[in-house]
């Protein structure tokens, strides 16, 4: 059922029991909550049906091939040039945007404790916190990987990044992010990407404040990777996805809007909500994603299989096999494989890997250090692989079959090295001598016993 919230809203359907979704990845999609808004045949009639107005959202060149071409039409209340004022610059707090070159710290692996939830209030806006950013915004490539924390739901505040795609992955408390689009729900084990030019406001959903991880898409969009050999299904099956379905806010009250555009903040005072779309179609929208509904694929005999077998989305660059960002999880799954040391082997590669934990313990990493809520970057060229502890523990186990459970760890992973910015470098929570754990690794060798 959709919802719709007037200026005295009785909430129900969508907002009372939960949001509702439609099915699909990348599908051209139609939805109205009230009964024919959408247009019938055309996109941009004469008049919108119930005095609105039509206005095309698109998230690639006009021109782009049809596989890879992304617009919405939505049908709103007020044109998006209405909700616009005089912009002022606001401080962008610790939000940052490549190129970023705050330090140059030396090079080894880095890892960090969680960053502690603040007591104060803390919206989404101002409870970012970038760990690194890779490439080059302006030029429409590279990331940035942020931490976010949130104690407060934003009120008649509303935001859209020009910037980029925003990638939410929660790791404690969960949110309801009321889009333009419509109402997505996340909670940890569950992700959502918001498109660049999206509006948005960010809310608790429940009492407690949440933390999670963010991932800002400069280049082309995430899309499902290809499977090749792997055939037509498992990993990220299409038909998981949800995108939701129409929702608006008819409300006239004293509101903000903050736009990232070019790495900075700029704000404007509106007298009404942004949010304000009747009914909508087309295949550029927010989606949601339950990691837990990712259905792996490994070695059943033999030896370990490259990574990107745990490949959720992808944004390509125009290299190709060369991602702009691959997001990568390492789920609950069975490990069978003979004769086999089972974690991820040591190993140096061209893509810097930015690495997350949400619940559980990584199997490379089963020594501590690594807890939920913290993080790690491994960057291009730089070695790393497993601890000492899981390391001997690996190669010494009972190679029986073993189903790891109740782990959910990720990677954000770049062509670009990813550059830490001062507050992540002067962090206390930042882990000093972990760029040293190799150290302690013992000399096994002995050329008598082959």
């Amino acid at each position: 059922m959709n919802v719709s919230v007037r200026p005295d809203p009785v909430l129900s359907g969508t907002a009372a029991t939960g949001p509702a979704y439609m099915t699909g990845f990348g599908n051209g999609f139609e939805t109205e909550a009230l009964p024919g808004a959408l247009p019938v045949g055309r996109n941009s009639p004469q008049r919108c049906p119930y005095g609105l107005y039509a206005e095309q959202l698109s998230g690639s060149p006009f021109t782009a091939p049809r596989a890879t071409n992304e617009r919405s039409w939505l049908y709103r209340i007020r044109p998006t040039v209405a909700h616009w004022g005089r912009f002022a610059k606001v401080d962008a707090g610790l939000w940052r945007t490549a190129p970023c070159a705050e330090v140059e710290l030396p090079l080894a692996p880095l890892r960090w404790d969680p960053i502690p939830l603040p007591e104060a209030p803390v919206s989404f806006l101002e409870g970012i916190r970038t760990v690194t950013t890779a490439g080059d915004a302006g030029a429409q490539a590279g990331m940035g990987s942020h931490i976010y924390l949130v104690t407060r739901s934003m009120r008649d505040e509303y935001f859209y990044n020009a910037d980029g795609e925003m990638l939410f992955v929660p790791q404690q408390g969960a949110l309801r992010l009321w889009t333009e689009f419509g109402i997505i729900d996340i909670e940890p084990g569950e992700i959502a990407v918001i498109p660049r030019g999206v509006k948005l406001r960010v809310e608790l959903h429940g009492e407690a404040p949440a933390r999670g991880y963010l991932c800002e898409n400069y280049g082309g969009a995430f899309t499902l990777p290809e499977r090749g050999p792997i055939g037509a299904n498992c990993l990220a099956n299409p038909r998981d996805f949800m995108t939701p379905v129409a929702a608006y806010e008819d409300r006239d009250a004293p509101s903000t809007m903050t736009v990232k555009w070019g790495g900075t903040l700029w704000r404007t005072e509106l007298a009404h909500s942004p949010l304000d779309v009747v009914a909508w179609h087309g295949n550029y929208a927010p989606y949601k994603y339950d990691l837990r509904r990712f259905s792996p694929v490994g070695p059943v005999l033999f030896d370990h299989a490259d990574p990107s077998i745990f490949t959720v989305l992808t944004a390509p660059s125009e290299t190709p096999g060369t991602a702009n960002i691959d997001f990568v999880i390492f789920p609950d799954r069975w490990l069978v494989a003979e004769n086999t040391f089972r974690p991820p082997w040591y190993h140096m590669n061209v893509m810097s890997e930015f690495m997350g934990l949400i619940y559980g313990v990584y199997d490379a990493k089963t020594g501590g250090g690594f807890v939920p809520g913290g993080f790690s970057l491994h960057n291009g060229m730089l070695p790393h692989g497993p601890d000492e502890r899981a390391f001997e523990g690996a190669s010494n186990a009972e190679l029986k079959p073993h189903k790891l459970e109740g782990t959910l760890a990720f990677m954000f992973e770049t062509r670009f090295p990813q550059r830490v910015t001062r507050f992540a470098a002067e962090a206390p929570q930042f882990q000093a001598e972990y760029g040293s754990y190799g150290a302690s690794l013992a000399r096994h060798f002995d050329p008598t016993k082959p």
